[in-house]
């Protein structure tokens, strides 16, 4: 394995630094690079095919590389789209871009890119650098993305909405890596004197973002809450009339990359609390120009980032705050239950509301619990004096699970949920969903996963990891990179993928439920038309997952039904419709089988093992892809260890051990039968020609490892080399039928030499010269060996 390890670094160089990059760019030569992200790792399945193109091309010129895009900043553009990805480098330029482990493809493009190379280096022809289409495309989308959320950025600016508030007292908690934010109110004086655009131009003058602006009438509960810090002031009172006399604005502020200081600008921009002060002390300031008398003051600003965060909470309880640029927010799923009396009354209901707060609906199931199954999800309550209660309500009719997808899934669901306690939530946070909703005043009516594990063993316990089929048709070719991307966003694992024209049988044994319907000939037609990529997806609930992405079988009710699905965005008929995916845990099942061979899967969703070499390959020679569970060496089932020990490799040598180990109780007894100075003089003298022996055979056998399978000698014999000559030399130390007419002399000269010690020398010359015959004699079975190495696939440990 140490050798399989060394052969592969020295055929594909490691770029992991911008340094490195750049140095590789600088240099003379046609770099093929496999540009990777560490999650996913790089393209194995294609290293053999590199071995075997740089050994029959021969050519200095040609280096093969792997590129960590995580690592390398002229790559960031890679980053999220390079499965699998492999870039032409020649002279500094980009000449070419293959994506797919396409096989052919890649070795046409090596040939041609090779030779044009050359071309260049002989003055006969002019390097031609492009650019990466997708890449281009892709730049090309984000800088249209970018215009259009400008445009509804001041838009948004120009509105004013009327919002609702979901859980008062809870508190938003700022992680690391998000914008500073603060809150500011424009008081219900300046809304009647009119002053509102004018504060917020004032306020984008000043280099501020607003980020959120709502227009809502506070209530006297509102008021006496948000103001509950100054509630023993004797003015007080007047505050909450004062707030509660008309429309306020809210908004949510910051500034710059990372919002830092946003607190501390707005309060200096509005100026002191007090009015008269600010007209002295800060005549500029918002509070001097636009404010009347004492609390009056036309404008409130948080006071520090404590404060801020829990007035965003307390109006904003959905808001994502924003990430700082270059620090990608950290999505979470979460589990989301709608309890048997609400998930009839309100299913539909809530459901908008949890679209409505930003969260992705990645896995639906609606199911029936046994008793059983309530007990066992509810384990950690037992005990309580609601459990029973709890268990009989969870079994008593079908419920709605989800798993919701959003940068903070758990705390946002808990945060729309608000307090267990049903009274609680009705009294202190009535617009939350378990108050909205509520149908029993014992059991609320939605249960939330309180921490990410927690979540992900409920996630489990609802959507158990499983295997689906996704297939993107010909049609889609185009845009396979884009749904591929899709699939990872949702979560899914591709545990194996292949690329390949499908025959007719395939096509026919692939659609078979489908043969009675109309279209069933145009369809086989279709799926044989072009390339197609398959792939087998591991997540939870990856069925119904995998529908319900891809959406109706006709784009044009997708693009109704479901407008995000991935048929309504890239399909064009109920023929072409891009995508295709099992249609139940069952179908899948099989269709695994007859596309990937007996694929084996770890409980994180990784494929355990590839499938037989010749088996996988299609039509054009190449063969299917299945990521290897992480940089550990693939594991190897129970089923391919009794293989191996079944083989006829292991029985030959488990015989040999045998016959050995009776030569070695033969010698043992010749020992004692001689005199005691011969025993020291000859037989260990023997032994230790026998034990050297193999050492020698190490330094001159050059026979290709079974790992490198090329022209190339190996510098290190692999342990399976090791144990074939181990074979190779036992008939050297037994009594076989083939050995014994040689072995006759041998020992007519044993007894010979008991006479003299020079008589001894002369055995040993005649025992080594001996040692080759069985060598010789074992030509045919050394040439099986030999076939049965061949034979092995290449890459085999």
């Amino acid at each position: 394995m140490a050798g399989r390890r060394k052969a592969e670094i020295q055929l594909q160089m490691q770029i992991e630094s911008q340094e490195e990059w750049e140095e590789l760019l600088s240099k003379e030569g046609l770099n093929v690079i496999d540009v990777y992200q560490e999650w996913c790792g790089p393209c194995t399945g294609m290293v053999s095919n590199f071995k075997k193109i740089k050994n029959e091309m021969g050519d200095p010129l040609l280096k093969f590389c792997t590129a960590k895009a995580d690592m390398i900043d002229s790559l960031d553009k890679y980053r999220g789209h390079c499965e699998p990805c492999f870039l032409f480098y020649a002279g500094g330029c980009l000449v070419a871009v293959v994506r797919g482990a396409n096989s052919p493809k890649i070795l046409r493009t090596i040939t041609e890119q090779l030779k044009q190379e050359h071309k260049v280096l002989d003055g006969g022809s002019e390097r031609k650098e492009i650019k990466d289409p997708f890449i281009a495309q892709l730049e090309a989308k984000e800088k249209e993305t970018d215009k259009e959320e400008e445009e509804e950025e001041e838009e948004m600016n120009r509105l004013r909405y009327k919002g609702e508030i979901i859980n008062y007292g809870d508190t938003l908690e700022l992680s690391e890596g998000v914008k500073e934010v603060t809150v500011a109110l424009i008081k219900p004086d300046a809304v009647e004197a009119g002053k509102v655009d004018q504060i917020l131009e004032d306020i984008q003058a000043a280099g501020i973002e607003i980020l959120k602006h709502e227009e809502r009438k506070l209530t006297e509960d509102e008021v006496r809450q948000f103001y509950t810090h100054l509630q023993d002031q004797d003015f007080f009172e007047d505050l909450v009339k004062f707030m509660t006399s008309g429309p306020s604005h809210v908004l949510a502020l910051t500034k710059g990359k990372t919002g830092e200081n946003i607190i501390d600008e707005f309060r200096d921009l509005i100026g002191p609390t007090d009015v008269e002060e600010a007209k002295t002390q800060k005549p500029e300031s918002l509070r001097a120009k636009h404010g009347q008398q004492t609390f009056m003051n036309a404008l409130h600003g948080s006071s520090s980032a404590e404060m801020a965060t829990r007035e965003l909470a307390f109006f904003f309880p959905d808001f994502v705050v924003p990430h700082v640029d270059g620090k990608a927010p950290k999505l979470q799923r979460t589990l989301a239950l709608v309890r048997p009396e609400a998930f009839r009354l309100h299913k539909e209901d809530i459901i908008a509301k949890i679209r409505e707060s930003g969260f992705k609906v990645a896995m639906q199931k609606e199911m029936q619990l046994t008793k059983e199954m309530a007990e066992e999800f509810y384990k950690e309550h037992e005990g309580q004096e609601y459990f029973d209660q709890l268990v009989t309500n969870m079994s008593s009719g079908p419920v709605l699970a989800l798993g919701l997808a959003r940068d903070d899934a758990v705390e946002g669901w808990r945060n729309m949920l608000g307090p267990k306690e049903v009274n609680k939530a009705k009294e202190e946070a009535p617009e939350s969903l378990r108050a909205k909703f509520a149908v029993d005043d014992a059991i609320n009516s939605l249960h939330g996963s309180d921490s990410e594990d927690t979540a992900k063993k409920e996630l489990e316990f609802f959507f158990p990891m499983e295997q689906t089929v996704a297939v993107i048709k010909p049609d889609a070719e185009g845009t396979k990179d884009e749904i591929i991307d899709r699939i990872h966003e949702a979560g899914f694992r591709i545990a194996a993928r292949k690329e390949t024209k499908l025959s007719k049988e395939i096509a026919e044994e692939f659609y078979a439920d489908h043969k009675d319907k109309d279209y069933y000939n145009d369809l086989i037609e279709h799926m044989t038309s072009g390339p197609t990529y398959l792939m087998v997806l591991s997540r939870e609930g990856a069925v119904d997952g995998w529908r319900s992405m891809i959406g109706p079988t006709d784009p044009t009710q997708a693009k109704e039904v479901s407008p995000d699905s991935i048929r309504a965005t890239y399909g064009e008929s109920i023929l072409k419709n891009a995508v295709h995916g099992s249609s139940d845990p069952e179908h899948a099942k099989k269709t695994i089988k007859t596309i990937f061979g007996d694929l084996k899967f770890t409980p994180d969703g990784a494929a355990l093992e590839t499938i037989d070499e010749e088996a996988e390959k299609d039509e054009e020679g190449f063969a299917a892809e299945v990521p290897t569970p992480g940089k550990a060496d693939k594991p190897v089932s129970d089923s391919t260890k009794d293989a191996e020990e079944s083989s006829p490799e292991v029985k030959q040598q488990q015989l040999d051990e045998q016959r050995a180990k009776e030569e070695e109780t033969r010698q043992e007894t010749q020992k004692e039968e001689t005199k005691e100075e011969e025993k020291t003089d000859e037989q260990p003298s023997t032994e230790e020609k026998t034990d050297e022996q193999p050492s020698t055979e190490q330094k001159t056998d050059e026979q290709p490892s079974t790992e490198q399978k090329t022209d190339e000698p190996s510098t290190e014999q692999s342990k399976e080399e090791q144990q074939e000559e181990k074979q190779e030399e036992a008939p050297k130390e037994e009594k076989t039928e083939e050995s014994k007419t040689e072995e006759k002399p041998s020992e007519e000269t044993e007894q010979k030499t008991e006479e003299s010690t020079a008589q001894g020398e002369e055995k040993k010359e005649e025992t080594q010269s001996e040692e080759k015959a069985p060598d010789t004699q074992t030509t045919e079975e050394s040439k099986e060996e030999e076939k049965k190495e061949e034979a092995k696939p290449e890459g085999g440990d």
